[in-house]
């Protein structure tokens, strides 16, 4: 139960690069398990530097991180390996590869976790169909669009079912139609799996419209912003543009031994 009470916990966190002035300096904070925020800044604010300090991407100058109730400090890389396969991230930049096909891009975390080859199969087109990218299975990522090769990104990182994920800018390239798309598919995995989802974005629109709460980055320092209506994750918002498939119910059928392992 450790995990509901609190997923993510930094004491007193500073972060640097390369011994320079620190991009954030004494966070602290607690993310209960099965929250949904939006993480907010100018740009070069530290945004990316806190989503890089949760997933184990750096480590901090000064301070504590605990993840799972676990302290990260002091971690291996065999232990760090360990509580990552509980966590996924989507980048802005991606961090497709390009020598392996669309499909094999998205499969490839549930081969790492040994999952059988005839669930991949039936999983993975699943997941393409929800990000509109079935006619591109077998395509290399660099063929398509910097929007299209996003969503390949966002594909490979929910497809593991993650007990946490961070995402940075996932709608940033995207239309109104698969922007909506992408928010519902976090909101369904939200309610149904339970997922702590961080989301870093610029956008006004996204914020106003779904009205989850803000984790504000400025001045080196963050504040957290709870809107009127941030405890309404039903869905009732509005978004011009169709209305996205629910395609989760059945992908969940899949989920039964992925993020469990």
């Amino acid at each position: 139960m450790e995990e509901k009470v609190s997923s993510i916990s930094l004491t007193n966190v500073a972060a640097s690069y390369d011994n320079g002035a620190d991009v954030i300096t004494d966070v602290s904070f607690n993310i209960t398990g099965g929250a949904i925020y939006f993480l907010t800044g100018a740009s070069g604010a530290g945004k990316t530097t806190l989503l890089r300090l949760i997933y184990q991407l750096h480590k901090p100058r000064t301070g504590q991180i605990k993840l799972f109730g676990k302290l990260t400090n002091d971690m291996t890389r065999d232990e760090i390996t360990e509580i990552r396969k509980k966590m996924a991230i989507v980048f802005q930049e991606y961090s497709l590869l390009s020598h392996l096909s669309v499909f094999d891009n998205i499969a490839l975390p549930l081969r790492v976790r040994n999952i059988p080859e005839s669930k991949i199969k039936a999983l993975v087109p699943k997941v393409l169909d929800w990000v509109g990218l079935s006619k591109f299975a077998d395509e290399k990522p660099l063929a398509l669009s910097g929007g299209q090769q996003q969503r390949i990104s966002v594909a490979r990182a929910i497809i593991i079912q993650p007990s946490i994920l961070l995402a940075d800018e996932p709608t940033g390239n995207l239309d109104d139609d698969n922007a909506s798309r992408l928010m519902d598919l976090f909101i369904q995995m939200n309610k149904m799996f339970g997922t702590t989802i961080i989301l870093a974005t610029h956008s006004k629109r996204l914020i106003d419209t779904y009205k989850f709460p803000v984790i504000n980055i400025e001045n080196h320092h963050v504040n957290f912003i709870t809107s009127k209506a941030a405890s309404d994750t039903t869905g009732k918002k509005v978004w011009k543009g169709p209305a996205p498939k629910n395609s989760l119910n059945e992908l969940s059928k899949q989920f039964d031994d992925i993020g469990k392992m």
